[in-house]
């Protein structure tokens, strides 16, 4: 499987992203510029955490314009696996990608460190390498992680089971019902605010990450690779 981690301006958990991909997972992985026109030849496209555009406007807001964007929908449309990681979860809400927005923390502070997630969905092509409820510890770094929708849209999340994660224990910015990751409607684009590229090898503190995108590969062989 061959994935891209799209880079912009003020990205700066690429190399993150990349190293969870190739050494981690063990699965082919290239940088491409926010310029690029094309990503036909990946198979799972992920948008790293950062500072895109220096966060101006809004974040996400000035990426969302991106060249690649208009790829990264097109993927997203394929059906092709699309994971957006903090400033990556940003973008795809501002792209209309994912339902919803995102505010500042409560407390108005950026905030760093581990937090505890249950998985709320384990079925998706993101998750079925975890048990269902499953608690696992991701470290978080942002200061506008506050995710909110409308009544309606929350009902509709809850409906088609796109909540995927949520804090457990201590809500560390406010989020609306705890959400920490949201897929689309389909379930092959997953936003989160945790890094779980930040949790793939014990030397960082924790593996449990790594089931995100070993989960991704294995969905990516049982629907592509046809065995005799």
């Amino acid at each position: 499987m061959k994935f891209a981690v799209i880079v912009f301006p003020g990205s700066n958990c690429d190399v993150d992203m990349f190293h969870a991909i190739k050494d981690a997972l063990g699965e082919e992985v290239e940088y491409v510029w926010h310029s690029a026109d094309n990503l036909d030849e990946y198979d799972g496209i992920l948008l790293p955490g950062g500072f895109s555009y220096g966060d101006y406007l809004r974040c996400g807001a000035i990426a969302r314009f991106s060249n690649v964007m208009a790829e990264v929908v097109k993927a997203a449309e394929a059906g092709k696996p699309v994971l957006g990681v903090c400033n990556g979860f940003q973008i795809l809400l501002e792209a209309g990608l994912l339902p919803g927005a995102m505010r500042r923390n409560d407390g108005l502070k950026f905030i760093c460190r581990n937090v505890e997630l249950q998985v709320a969905n384990h079925e998706t092509m993101f998750t079925t390498s975890y048990e269902a409820n499953e608690t696992i510890t991701v470290p978080i770094a942002h200061g506008e992680g506050n995710y909110y929708c409308d009544e309606a849209t929350l009902a509709e999340l809850k409906e088609n089971k796109q909540i995927v994660f949520t804090y457990a224990g201590t809500n560390p910015n406010g989020s609306l019902e705890d959400i920490a990751g949201i897929t689309n409607k389909q379930g092959n684009v997953l936003g989160m605010m945790p890094h779980p590229e930040r949790a793939v090898d014990e030397l960082l503190g924790s593996t449990d990450g790594l089931k995100i995108f070993q989960s991704i590969v294995k969905n990516w062989r049982e629907t592509h690779v046809v065995t005799a």
